[in-house]
């Protein structure tokens, strides 16, 4: 993952709030960094556009005559948060390495917990919608891939409970694999279960083929050394490096996803698993990032637009149930 060309100098969010602090700013940067001076029709994808006069940027596509601004089609359009906000609330969710709380972004930005909730999950969707267009990892880099589960950690559970979990197992655990090039990009995605109908199809779809590949011993990896250059660490017998064999990078991935989950969310809708894995695999692609560089790679991905009723999958028109995390 590249940066976005060249960032303003921002380190904190008051570097943030001091420069985007009237809407025409917000609406300049924006248009910016998402047509790099040559806007594109937000409804036909037209090249010839005209820009119109007017207090703020905004154009006509010569095609299909339609006016729009930057804001089409992105994740801001049709919200009631001015972009300063939107731009506050994008810096503190791409700088804290372990997630943070919606409740506490409505109280640094000044809104409910609600609305702070559905801007940071239209934030997630964009990351979620930028990696269809994900590279294969591998081909010269070796790739430790694992799987793991989410929610319900039995330690924090009453006795009974934790007792009855280990016995019958967790119904609540939400499976995930995940994949990682050492010194580069991480991929992670929920599946149904940890075997081999569903971590194989992920596998295949995320590691170049011929690829120096490390897995553990579980037995889904069985036949990978057909497609894969494949070296498996036996942790069954307590052995966790071998040499250059391990999968510790990819351990080093669910330990800080797992330390937000547990300590920053508490708990999340199965239904939202994705997107958080999304969050927190951006964050690991962007750690050689300054905060200004990852604050504009967000901007730049958040031409992916979701209502709130898509997002909470609500069809008919009574409220939608609020979700904390």
């Amino acid at each position: 993952m590249q940066p976005v060309g060249k960032s303003l100098p921002f380190r904190t969010i008051n570097d943030v709030a001091i420069h985007f602090q009237d809407n025409k700013t917000c609406i300049e940067y924006l248009t910016q960094l998402r047509w790099n001076g040559s806007p594109v029709c937000a409804f036909c994808g037209h090249t010839h556009v005209y820009e119109l006069k007017g207090k703020f940027p905004r154009y006509k596509c010569a095609s299909c005559r339609k006016h729009f601004s930057a804001i089409k089609g992105t994740i801001f359009e049709n919200s009631t948060v001015p972009l300063a906000k939107w731009f506050m609330a994008i810096f503190i969710l791409s700088t804290h390495r372990k997630g943070i709380s919606s409740v506490q972004v409505g109280r640094d930005i000044g809104v409910t917990q609600k609305t702070a909730w559905f801007m940071m999950q239209r934030v997630r969707n964009a990351f979620k919608m930028q990696s269809f267009t994900y590279d294969k990892l591998g081909s010269d880099n070796v790739v430790e891939v694992d799987e793991s589960y989410l929610q319900g950690k039995p330690s924090n559970m009453h006795k009974k409970k934790r007792e009855r979990i280990e016995k019958e197992g967790n119904p609540n655990a939400i499976a995930v694999v995940g994949a990682v090039e050492r010194g580069g990009e991480v991929r992670a995605q929920v599946i149904e279960r940890t075997n081999y109908e569903n971590v194989i199809p992920f596998l295949v779809k995320s590691v170049h083929q011929g690829s120096k590949l490390m897995t553990d011993d579980h037995v889904v990896y069985g036949t990978m050394s057909r497609l894969y250059e494949h070296q498996t660490i036996k942790h069954m017998l307590k052995e966790y490096v071998r040499g250059d064999v391990h999968t510790n990078t990819i351990e080093n991935f669910w330990s800080i996803l797992k330390r937000g989950v547990y300590g920053t969310y508490h708990s999340i809708s199965p239904k939202h698993v994705q997107n958080y894995l999304e969050e927190f695999a951006f964050r690991f692609n962007t750690r050689t990032f300054s905060e200004a560089q990852r604050f504009d790679k967000v901007v730049s991905l958040a031409n992916h637009r979701i209502d709130y009723a898509t997002l909470t999958r609500k069809k008919d028109k009574g409220k939608a149930k609020e979700t904390k995390d």
